[in-house]
């Protein structure tokens, strides 16, 4: 089985699948021995991931893509739609960003800078709306917390309760709505 390995100071070994490639993460130290031995005991867990994904990479092919007029009213209606959620939540958490972006990005729903910067993506508009919240929090709470500590997830979670089930919702249904966009 091919693999590419990424070494650095962690201390386990890892296994990750991104587009069909086996990424196997390995401290320093790790042998190529080391790494072929971990690579076979996971060998079934690689299989059906590698399975899994073939089979959502044939389903999303199906689905059916956003013309490049709708995506221009989908980034049109999403200034507005961010700003407003932005302007609820950001007093609730004492913040106050400096611009708000929107983008069509294909790997990525939303993203804070260290200016206090936010992006986020316009395909969360066809998202639920607690999932576009959720979202909305979640980077707002990056101007505080610039991590995923447990102190940045305490604070999502005080001011989004639900956010879990918004983030397993985004994890099931999210490579759907980003299969969307239209080839470039």
């Amino acid at each position: 089985m091919e693999y590419k390995v990424i070494k650095s100071t962690r201390k386990t070994l890892s296994l990750e699948i991104r587009d069909g490639e086996l990424l196997v993460r390995a401290p320093l130290r790790a042998t190529r021995r080391n790494i072929e031995d971990f690579i076979r005991r996971n060998e079934a867990w690689i299989l059906r991931q590698l399975s899994r994904q073939a089979r959502e990479k044939a389903e999303l092919s199906t689905v059916e893509k956003l013309s490049e007029e709708e995506l221009s009213e989908l980034k049109r209606r999403a200034k507005t739609v961010f700003a407003e959620r932005v302007a609820f939540y950001a007093p609730q958490l004492l913040v106050s960003p400096e611009r708000i972006t929107i983008r069509a990005q294909r790997s990525k729903w939303g993203s804070c800078s260290s200016k206090g910067n936010l992006n986020f993506n316009c395909l969360l508009l066809l998202a639920p709306a607690e999932v576009l919240d959720s979202v909305v929090v979640h980077e707002l709470c990056h101007l505080k917390h610039m991590n995923h500590s447990r102190e940045f997830y305490d604070e999502v979670l005080r001011i989004f309760p639900n956010y879990r089930n918004a983030e397993k919702w985004l994890k099931e249904q999210g490579s759907s709505l980003m299969a969307r966009l239209p080839q470039t």
